[in-house]
């Protein structure tokens, strides 16, 4: 199967694409959130977005949570 991510220009994803990227769902990565685990993620305008390269560093860690 063929799934597509986007990113922006400096390199962000938004939480749906960020979930693709790890391999889980964007309701995982919204708890995770919520309770100050998982990946490091920014907020613009009230979205928010997860930056490749700390996606990356989360893999390379064995999904260690912050």
């Amino acid at each position: 199967m063929n799934m597509r991510i986007t990113t922006t220009p400096d390199g962000r994803l938004s939480r749906a694409d960020a979930a693709i990227y790890l391999g889980m769902s964007k309701a995982t990565l919204r708890n995770w959130g919520y309770r100050g685990l998982g990946p490091t993620f920014i907020k613009v305008g009230g979205r928010v977005f997860y930056w490749l390269t700390e996606l990356d560093r989360f893999i390379r860690e064995g999904g260690r949570q912050r």
